[in-house]
């Protein structure tokens, strides 16, 4: 299983962008739930959100909540994150992972597939 994370770059404050993440293993995706994760310099890897494997529920990590929605198209093999009211508090490196299985977890070790990163920064 490969994922693709894309979609980051350079943004001020207030502005806007959305991440998408291209799985590869099309016969599964919908079977599993996903994230989206960040790691900003310095520190470890966050939860920012997770949606099930259908897309019918949602979890946000309380400083995204309002500002950041997550979903995903099963017949694309596609998550999204869409994030607007950026604020340099989210500059990082976002990243999204899956995990085979319909686990509903906030711990990236419980993650079994993860993209590359895509470099967000929030910056006047």
């Amino acid at each position: 299983v490969q994922l693709q994370a894309f979609g980051g770059g350079l943004v001020r404050p207030g502005g806007s962008l959305t991440l998408s993440c291209v799985v590869s293993e099309r016969q599964y995706f919908d079977q599993y739930t996903a994230g989206w994760f960040r790691q900003a310099p310095g520190e470890e890897r966050k939860f920012v959100a997770r949606i099930n494997y259908k897309g019918q529920q949602t979890d946000y990590r309380d400083s995204v909540k309002g500002r950041f929605t997550i979903s995903r198209d099963n017949t694309k093999d596609t998550l999204w994150l869409q994030m607007k009211n950026l604020s340099p508090e989210d500059t990082g490196v976002y990243y999204c992972g899956i995990i085979i299985g319909r686990s509903w977890s906030q711990l990236g070790s419980h993650y079994d597939y993860w993209s590359q990163g895509t470099q967000v920064t929030v910056s006047s």
